[in-house]
């Protein structure tokens, strides 16, 4: 098994379990107040341009997240 990857790494289409969230306390709150925390199930729905933000989906619900934030949530990918 492969080594988590941060979640801004992985293309369009793409699934994998978030494997860890490294932030502080205000950072992981935000985060699981969208339903994104470890052990979950996430995919990449779209990768804006130009560094612009990600839509995932989590539990069949779509959010928006900067690159900024997707660089600090490490997932698990796995293959479809």
């Amino acid at each position: 098994m492969s080594s988590p990857v941060p979640l801004s790494h992985l293309a369009p289409g793409s699934k994998g379990i978030v494997a860890a969230i490294e932030g502080g306390g205000g950072f992981t709150a935000n985060l699981r107040a969208r339903g994104i925390r470890e052990g979950k199930n996430i995919e990449v729905v779209t990768a804006h341009p130009l560094r612009g933000p990600l839509v995932v989906r989590i539990d069949g619900r779509e959010t928006t997240i900067g690159r900024g934030m997707a660089h600090k949530i490490m997932v698990q990918a796995r293959n479809v």
